[in-house]
């Protein structure tokens, strides 16, 4: 009678040690980090050369890859679909996702996509075929903003995302965190140099048209620029204006791509005006034409809006170039080499020259029966192409996606 009973005890603990057995293997599944590597099944696709005019309007913000493919960020995966100039998103060309971390940024440079997470981690993929290229070890980004449902900030303005093309033709990807900056070879993620600081000393700004990384410096005493060297990281020189405030923004103008490759920067204050000065391979220089906040520069040129007059000038002494009454109270929303980008009170996008005035493009920015009450959000442009995003006319920065955006398609992809 009680050896029954004793196998029923001993088949009840070995079916409760086969019950936590399955927890613990399902627990593993869901909560252990993991990455998952959708690569492409079909080859790159050709560049393409646009029709002038509004090419279509996604949910979320398109980062051009090449003039070829349109990447995309999402909470936990980055992804990418083609060709560039298709009216809507499609069913993804490659995707890379990874659990638990989440994606804090997204940077590209010819056919590398790098990805930046929040637990430090850089994963370069190759683009024409959504492959891992390499991982390394990164600093942990700071504490950000969370991102809106476009996700536009994590691959239009990365935090602490920059490239570096200096002219030993070695590219160097500048990735600053918490306490921490430092360079990699874009190639192979190897880490080429580090520089440890103070929490919150040091952060990087972006890179300059020169190759020299930009960084704003506080650890002893008023902020500072200082001007490294990308491949080393050995800075070469500390700069401040001599009436700036102890605190400052830092804002890189005349860049190649989000903060990458800029020909300029802006010192401003609390109050919010600013000074412009031209970066090169020596001292800053003093830049007159700069000096406006709503200015964008090309090389020497910058342009600028006032009371409805668009004028371009030199960006060293301000000497006016050429101007434009006749396009009405613009604001500029984008720039690229050779171009910038405005938009009217009608909603029309008008594309200038920079050099001279002369105009590249013109029309509504407005697709189906969307209509034209909105206002733009974030802006974006590389390659002659144009992604904005449409707010409701009335709508606040404080207000929840649902109130902020004008629809579900919310970003607006154009080519000039």
């Amino acid at each position: 009678m009680g050896f029954p009973k004793r196998r029923r005890a001993v088949a009840a603990v070995v079916a409760a040690l086969l019950g936590v057995g399955a927890v613990a293997a399902v627990g593993h599944r869901v909560l252990a980090a993991a990455e998952a590597e959708t690569v492409a099944r079909s080859g790159y696709p050709s560049a393409v050369t646009p029709a002038v005019g509004v090419v279509g309007r996604l949910p979320v913000a398109p980062l051009i890859v090449d003039g070829r493919l349109r990447v995309y960020a999402a909470d936990r995966q980055v992804y990418a679909d083609q060709p560039a100039d298709r009216g809507h998103r499609v069913t993804p060309y490659w995707s890379y996702r990874r659990w638990p971390a989440r994606l804090s940024g997204v940077v590209a440079d010819g056919t590398t996509v790098v990805s930046r997470w929040s637990d430090g981690r850089l994963v370069a993929l190759d683009a024409r075929t959504g492959r891992v290229a390499w991982r390394a070890d990164g600093p942990e980004p700071g504490v950000a903003p969370e991102p809106r449902r476009t996700h536009a900030a994590t691959v239009w303005d990365p935090s602490g995302l920059s490239v570096a093309r200096p002219p030993t033709g070695r590219t160097v990807l500048v990735v600053a965190g918490v306490g921490e900056l430092g360079g990699y070879d874009l190639v192979d993620g190897r880490r080429l140099w580090r520089d440890d600081r103070e929490r919150g000393c040091l952060g990087a700004a972006g890179t300059t048209a020169a190759g020299e990384v930009l960084g704003l410096a506080a650890c002893d005493g008023p902020e500072e620029v200082e001007f490294r060297d990308a491949v080393t990281g050995a800075v070469r020189t500390r700069w401040r204006p001599k009436d700036a405030p102890d605190r400052f923004v830092l804002t890189p103008v005349g860049c190649r791509e989000g903060r990458s490759g800029c020909q300029g920067l802006r010192i401003s204050g609390d109050e919010g005006s600013g000074r412009g000065w031209l970066v090169g391979s020596g001292a800053p220089v003093a830049a007159p034409g700069l000096d406006g906040m709503d200015t964008a520069l090309d090389g020497e040129r910058a342009v600028g809006t006032s009371a409805g007059v668009v004028t371009g000038r030199s960006a060293r002494t301000g000497a006016e170039l050429w101007h434009r009454a006749d396009l009405g109270p613009v604001r500029i929303i984008a720039a690229e080499p050779g171009r910038v980008h405005l938009l009217t009170e009608g909603r029309t996008l008008v594309t200038l020259d920079p050099t001279t005035g002369a105009e590249r493009s013109r029309f509504a920015l407005t697709v189906g029966h969307d209509g034209i009450d909105w206002q733009p959000g974030r802006a974006y442009a590389t390659g002659g192409y144009v992604a904005v995003e449409r707010a409701r006319d009335r709508a606040v920065p404080e207000d929840d996606d649902q109130a902020y955006f004008l629809t579900a398609e919310p970003v607006l992809l154009a080519a000039t």
